[in-house]
């Protein structure tokens, strides 16, 4: 068994979350949101040394995307043969001061349900949506993947319908159910996102999954795709619900935005923001999550360019679904799930969370997430 597989299944006999590779530094992993160095598992890796452990799992098609765009997505198995139990990986190789160093992101397989994740119990009514875009916002590690993989997996449960997914790469497996899933991943069965979702709309699909949206090609086929009927779910890289939408718009020459804002506002469903926090009680994470309806209100405001006045629309729509980040925060503190530190840390206003949470301890808290 060669050195990759036993840092591996290391990393799953810790708990560990992450394992880090780079020239020069001993393995590193992440355990409970924490990194600590593994100075007896192996030395630090030589000068190519990291690129070398990857050596007999990349696909040449991987190899010439790491050699022309510096990086490079792929998935592991860790199987019974080289000491794991079925274990999956996503790893990223990347170029960092001339050398070549991994992030190896460990794979939880087991599709999980909303009240299991803590997520708020109106994201189910995405599952429900027959056409539209629904986009997933947060930092890398946020647990998008893990949310859009709980709503794929009610709707495969639920819907007769076809639902086609591009990942890069596939996370999380889904067998066709009730619904027809074809998983699609990048290198292994496609070039290009943009390409392949162009596609995926000759493939008779209800449900189109993007797993990000990286270029505006791709944007652009999203919009259209959502326009033409078909529910289509993705992740952006944004700090806010509120601030996706700007973040998408301002991925647009300056002569087109005026139309890209009008299309959105027409086919846009829902924004959801994720980020996590450490369990108060240790071993797993809570999604902070804030979630934007786009009510017609919200889409007047998205189509006129006054994103700002959109915060004013969730803070007085709670019964519409609404979720403010500060409310989320509120809730978790209050049923212990995270610690007071933690979640004031987290809030984007300290100021409104103080607040909501006050009126939590004085008796005056319902579940907001629950409306």
């Amino acid at each position: 068994m060669t050195d990759l597989w036993r840092l591996l299944a290391r990393a799953v006999a810790l708990g560990a979350s992450d394992l880090h590779l780079t020239c020069g530094l001993p393995p590193q992993v992440r355990v409970h949101g924490r990194l600590a160095p593994l100075l007896d598992e192996a030395p630090p890796p030589a000068p190519g040394g990291v690129e070398a452990l990857f050596g007999e799992v990349l696909t040449p098609r991987q190899r010439a995307a790491l050699e022309v765009e510096r990086s490079v997505d792929l998935a592991l198995v860790l199987d019974r043969a080289r000491g794991g139990d079925g274990q999956r990986f996503r790893v990223n190789l990347f170029a960092s001061s001339g050398q070549v160093a991994a992030a190896v992101r460990r794979l939880d397989d087991r599709l999980r349900g909303f009240d299991e994740l803590r997520l708020p119990p109106q994201l189910a009514r995405l599952a429900d949506l027959e056409d539209g875009l629904v986009l997933l916002v947060g930092p890398t590690g946020s647990g998008k993947t893990t949310t859009l993989a709980a709503i794929i997996d009610k709707i495969n449960r639920e819907e007769a319908c076809h639902v086609v997914t591009l990942e890069d790469p596939i996370e999380y497996v889904h067998e066709s159910r009730r619904a027809l899933v074809h998983q699609r991943e990048l290198h292994a069965d496609f070039d290009r996102f943009s390409r392949a979702l162009r596609a995926a709309l000759r493939e008779d699909p209800d449900v189109i999954l993007v797993g990000e949206m990286r270029d505006v090609a791709t944007m652009r086929a999203a919009l259209m795709a959502a326009e033409t009927g078909h529910l289509v779910l993705s992740t952006l890289h944004s700090g806010s619900a509120i601030g996706a939408t700007e973040r998408l718009i301002g991925a647009f020459r300056g002569d087109e935005r005026d139309s890209i804002r009008y299309q959105l506002s027409l086919v846009l469903r829902c924004v959801v923001a994720q980020r996590l926090l450490p369990l108060a009680e240790g071993g797993g994470r809570f999604p902070a999550t804030e979630v934007l309806w786009i009510t017609p209100a919200v889409a007047n405001l998205i189509r006129a360019g006054k994103t700002a006045q959109i915060q004013a629309a969730v803070e007085g729509q709670a019964a519409q679904g609404m979720l403010t980040l500060e409310q989320s925060l509120a809730e978790a503190v209050q049923r212990g799930w995270v610690t007071e530190a933690a979640a004031q840390a987290a809030a984007r206003d300290p100021g409104a969370f103080a607040e909501r949470l006050r009126h939590a301890r004085g008796g005056a808290f319902t579940r907001l997430s629950a409306r």
